[in-house]
This record gives C-alpha cells, structure tokens and sequence, in this order.
C-alpha cells in the first residue's frame, strides 16, 4: 500500500536545528549517486545552505512528528539572457522509506512557490538519464529540455 504523504507532511526553509537529521538524507543522497565526499565539503554545503551562501538555499520536508523526509537543495542565480534570476534545483532525495507518497512532487512544488516569491520565471534540474523512478515524475511536473550536457574532460 502506498500512502499519501504529501497529506501528512510540511514543507519548509531549513533551519540550523536541522544539521543532525539533515546529515542521514544527505548521506542517502550521495550513496544513491555512488559519491561519497570528504566531511569538509559536506560541512561546506551545509553552511551554504542554511545560510543562504551566495544564492543558495534549502526546503525541506517534514512527516507529521517532525521527522525529516526529504529535501530540496537550490541555488539561485542571474544569467546572460535575461533580467530575472533562475532557479538552479541541484539536490532533490526522499528517504526511500516514503518514496511514491507526494513527497518530491510536493517538494519541487515547494520549490516553483519559492522561485515565484523571487521572481524567478525559470526552475530546472538535472537527473541521470536512467534514472526511471525520478523521472516518471519529472516528466509530469516539469518539461524535459532539448539540451546536452557536456562536462570538462
């Protein structure tokens, strides 16, 4: 049986108090990625985060009992073509104990809200192209784009 979470849950800033149920999702994050980081980059992100470090900022989900869930890592940014910033959504991970539920759609939802207060018409993301499970989802709540990713080599 799947539950609907999205029901049962908020969405909100993260916030200091945060760091030590935070640090299991994102360890879960990396592990999902095969990526494991030094704790000096990990202590980096965290305080980008939280403190909204040079366009950085973080939502987060909670279960009913307070529980953290989820969250979503996003840096906004100005660009070349136009005058409004965008809204870059670099992290998105649900515990896997409540995947399926509302939690990443409500998150990413969470996220076009926010870009709206700041005035960012423009959210995007990128997954691993085989990554089926997150995509199913991406392919209704956003528009895939016609772009090729080239990293340096």
């Amino acid at each position: 049986m799947v539950w609907d979470l999205a029901k049962l849950m908020q969405i909100r800033a993260i916030s200091n108090e945060d760091r030590e149920s935070w640090n299991p999702l994102w360890q879960g994050y990396l592990s999902f990625y095969n990526t494991p980081l030094p704790e000096d980059v990990t202590d980096s992100t965290w305080h980008r985060i939280v403190t909204q470090d040079k366009g950085f900022f973080a939502l987060v989900a909670e279960d009913d009992e307070g529980k953290l869930i989820g969250f979503a890592h996003c840096l906004a940014h100005y660009n070349t073509w136009g005058v409004a910033p965008k809204i870059y959504l670099e992290d998105l991970y649900v515990s896997q104990s409540v995947r399926g539920g509302g939690v990443g759609r409500s998150l990413i939802e969470a996220v076009y809200q926010e870009a709206d207060v700041r005035g960012a018409r423009d959210v995007y993301w990128f997954t691993n192209h085989d990554n089926e499970t997150a995509r199913r989802l991406y392919d209704r709540i956003g528009k895939l784009s016609s772009f090729v990713r080239y990293d340096r080599a």
